[in-house]
C-alpha cells in the first residue's frame, strides 16, 4: 500500500499558480521601470527545502515488510539569462543541475531487520519563465514569475544495504514541469544585482518509479514498488552581472 498526499500537493500547486498569475496581472498595471531591452547573465544556487506538504515521504508495505523513501534535501545550481522585453516584463531562461537527496529504509518485522541508507538522484533543468517587476525603492525590486521547465534525467540509480537494495528508474529521460517564483532583488549601480527568493517546482508526471528489494543471499527476494513525486521547494540566491547602460544605448543606436 502506497501512502501519498497527492491532494495536498495539488492544492498547494494550484494555489501557487493562481497567486503568481494574480500577482502578474496586478504588477503589469503598475508604473514600473524595469531594465527594458537589456540582456543580463547570472548565476544561482538553490538549496532544496523538504516539506511534508510536498510528499517528501513515501511508504510502501506488504505482509511483514515495510519500506520508505524520504526526500531529505538537495542542492541546485546553474546559470540564468534574463531578457528585458518592456518596462514591466522580461523573460528568463538558463540551465541548471539539481541533486535530490533521499533516505530509504527497509524493515522486516519477522526477522527483526531494519536498515536505512542514503541515495542521490541527479537531474538537469531548462526553465523558461515570464517575469513581472515592481519597484519597491530606489534600488529594490520585487519579481513574480511563472513558467515551465524541461527536466532531464541522465541515468537510473541503485543503492545497496546488507539485506536489500533500492532501484530508482527513469520514467522518462525528459519531461515537463511547472514552476512559480517570488522574490526580491537589490540592483546596485555598478556591481550587479543580488536576488533572494523562492521557487516551487512540480513535474507534470511523477519523477520516477522505485523498487525496494529485501532478501538474504541465496534466499527469495521480495519487492516493494512505489513512485517518487519529485515536487520541491527551493530558497534561491542569485547574482546577475552588471550591464553598463551606456553600452546598452550604443547597441540600440547601432541597430
Amino acid at each position: 500500500m502506497i501512502n501519498q498526499k497527492n491532494t495536498g500537493i495539488r492544492t498547494v500547486s494550484s494555489f501557487l499558480v493562481k497567486l503568481t498569475f494574480v500577482a502578474c496581472l496586478v504588477l503589469v498595471g503598475l508604473t514600473v521601470h524595469a531594465q527594458a531591452g537589456s540582456t543580463t547573465f547570472g548565476i544561482q544556487v538553490k538549496p532544496v527545502i523538504p516539506l511534508d506538504m510536498f510528499n517528501k515521504l513515501v511508504t510502501v508495505e506488504r505482509e511483514h515488510l515495510k519500506g520508505s523513501v524520504e526526500l531529505t534535501g538537495g542542492f541546485a545550481f546553474g546559470m540564468t539569462v534574463r531578457v528585458g522585453i518592456t518596462n514591466a516584463i522580461s523573460f528568463e531562461t538558463g540551465l541548471g543541475q539539481i541533486k535530490r537527496r533521499y533516505e530509504y529504509s527497509i524493515t522486516n518485522d519477522t526477522s527483526n531487520y531494519s536498515e536505512s541508507n542514503k541515495v542521490r538522484y541527479l537531474g538537469y533543468e531548462l526553465p523558461i519563465t515570464g517575469l513581472v517587476h515592481i519597484r519597491l525603492g530606489e534600488q529594490m525590486w520585487m519579481n513574480a514569475a511563472l513558467g515551465a521547465s524541461i527536466d532531464m534525467y541522465p541515468s537510473e540509480v541503485r543503492s545497496l544495504v546488507d539485506e536489500g537494495s533500492i532501484d530508482i528508474a527513469r520514467r522518462y529521460w525528459a519531461q515537463l514541469g511547472i514552476l512559480g517564483n517570488l522574490g526580491v532583488e537589490y540592483r546596485t549601480r555598478k556591481s550587479g544585482t543580488i536576488y533572494l527568493g523562492g521557487t516551487f517546482h512540480r513535474p507534470f508526471n511523477d519523477l520516477a518509479p522505485f523498487r525496494l528489494i529485501w532478501g538474504k543471499v541465496g534466499g527469495a527476494a521480495y519487492n516493494l514498488d512505489g513512485t517518487i513525486d519529485g515536487s520541491y521547494l527551493t530558497v534561491d540566491l542569485r547574482y546577475y552581472f552588471h550591464e553598463d547602460p551606456q553600452k546598452r544605448r550604443v547597441k540600440r543606436a547601432k541597430k
